[in-house]
């Protein structure tokens, strides 16, 4: 009785004496309040968000712009290497469980001993008449077993399948990037192509204009002044044209690289920049985000991980308890190995061990386990901020953007009306040369402008799509490649895609 007062004191004492190691620095759980509405919106944001609504199969209508998507979700080696991490993981679930479970080995040996004479096992094997050199020979099972009674590996095995999850989310969260830079990407290329078919246009009706300068000073009714600052504009927007093709072919091959392939053609359609844009979409709740955007979701299962994983070093200051057991043959002379019973071994034993003095490694442990369980709190409510503030950015460069083409519009048709005057009272002498180039020149500029300001807006639909958790969802019962679905507890989400085509590009 004395004797197990004795165990239960330290065990208690060790209980206690755990409580104060983390001193002021406790956990405590994440604050997951987010706002009511994204800024000025009404709660709701216009019914059901996108992302939800919207497969990003469905979301980009464009065939060439899905066709880049699709292969680079096969091919993009950044992709793959999430992968093999979710591989990684995986495989580290299997061999905490095989921490778990019973464990069994076979075994078997040969050797030789040779004790000292003036010893009493050499004194007493001569008096036996035992050999000088004593053979030994044996075979058989061995079992030992861990039992975890503070289920220390338990929890461990619960985090590493909790991270497994997360890191899902993480390559969830890695292929709403590599869509929404595909996409970007791509209307940057297209946009490109528009700029570059401007600036054809107007060089080429800027030769013409340096054509009629040129009669105009032959006949007298123009100076040198004129054919040359006509010319040097001609000069200008040639060198400008090469400064766009040289951005393309840099667009274009960072497409190529993101699809996974080497620089090739890239197909396109500037299809999208003739439809209307819209200035809203659909949001949902800012409470959305949290079943929406996979690196919140991510920052949440890293931080139940995280909990998991301080109980585990929580519990290596309490006993823990081992069984082993032995059956197997043993003998010096190979003749008798597997006579029964006389050379027939077994061997039971249970060992309790608790940890008494010098703690320090396992403080430290529990310290660090813990400080990293409060990084996973702050980081789980930097995502939500984060994921807030990138829809509220985006929603506002939304609306603002569409104000802004709605006035370039209106500025390209006004100095289109302009250039039509310019050249009508240049040829009668009432403008000079100046006035019908600065005309002309204001409006490729304007032209320029509309052609990246649609750019921009076509950017910003796709960075709300992926602000709100949008770009990652396909086919909603998709397993990554080698994962495994036992080890999954429904990290693809919930997307189904079949809400209408607000938003579609």
């Amino acid at each position: 009785m004395r004797r197990n007062a004795v165990v239960l004191a330290c065990i208690a004492a060790l209980a206690a004496g755990c409580t104060n190691v983390l001193g002021t620095n406790k956990a405590r759980e994440a604050s997951t309040e987010v706002p009511e509405a994204f800024g000025a919106l009404p709660p709701g944001g216009g019914g059901p968000s996108v992302a939800v609504q919207q497969q990003w199969d469905v979301f980009f209508s464009d065939p060439d712009l899905q066709a880049l998507i699709e292969e680079a979700l096969q091919n993009n080696q950044e992709l793959n290497i999430a992968l093999q991490e979710l591989i990684i993981r995986q495989n580290e679930i299997v061999a905490l469980r095989g921490e778990y479970i019973p464990r069994l080995d076979a075994f078997a040996g040969a050797g030789l001993e040779k004790v000292g004479e003036e010893t009493s096992q050499g004194a007493s094997d001569a008096d036996h008449g035992v050999a000088r050199n004593l053979p030994d020979f044996h075979f058989g099972f061995k079992a030992s077993w861990e039992t975890d009674v503070a289920s220390q590996i338990r929890n461990a095995r619960k985090a590493a399948k909790l991270e497994y999850e997360a890191t899902i989310q993480e390559r969830n969260f890695l292929i709403t990037e590599l869509v929404a830079e595909i996409a970007n990407s791509y209307y940057d290329l297209v946009a490109l192509d528009l700029q570059i078919e401007i600036l054809d246009k107007n060089i080429g009706i800027q030769k013409d204009a340096l054509e009629v300068v040129k009669l105009k000073k032959a006949a007298a009714r123009d100076t040198e002044l004129g054919v040359q600052r006509f010319r040097a504009e001609v000069l200008k927007n040639q060198g400008n044209k090469f400064d766009l093709e040289q951005q393309r072919i840099i667009v274009e091959n960072h497409l190529n690289f993101l699809v996974g392939r080497y620089p090739r053609p890239v197909k396109r359609s500037s299809a999208a920049f003739s439809s209307p844009t819209p200035s809203t979409v659909a949001t949902g709740l800012p409470a959305d985000l949290l079943d929406n955007r996979p690196d919140i979701k991510a920052a949440q299962l890293q931080l139940e991980a995280a909990k998991l994983s301080t109980k585990s070093a929580k519990a290596r200051f309490y006993p823990s308890l081992s069984l082993e057991a032995g059956i197997g043959y043993e003998t010096f002379n190979p003749a008798h190995l597997i006579a029964t019973p006389e050379s027939l071994a077994y061997s039971v034993a249970g060992n309790l061990v608790a940890p008494l003095l010098n703690r320090a490694a396992i403080k430290a442990d529990y310290r660090s386990a813990n400080a990293r369980q409060v990084q996973a709190v702050y980081n789980y409510e930097r995502s939500l901020i984060r994921g807030y503030t990138d829809v509220y950015n985006q929603l506002t460069a939304l609306d603002n953007l569409s104000q802004r083409y709605d006035r370039l519009s209106q500025q390209v048709e006004a100095l289109e009306a302009a250039i039509e005057t310019s050249n009508v009272l240049y040829r009668s002498a009432h403008a000079d040369y100046y006035e019908v180039l600065m005309t002309r020149r204001d409006s490729l500029e304007a032209e320029m402008e509309l052609v990246e300001t649609k750019k921009r807006q076509l950017q910003s639909l796709v960075n709300v799509y992926q602000a709100l958790g949008g770009g990652w969802r396909k086919n909603p019962s998709e397993v990554p490649p080698g994962a495994n679905p036992d080890a999954q507890r429904g990290g693809r989400g919930n997307g189904n895609g079949n809400g209408n085509n607000r938003g579609r590009l």
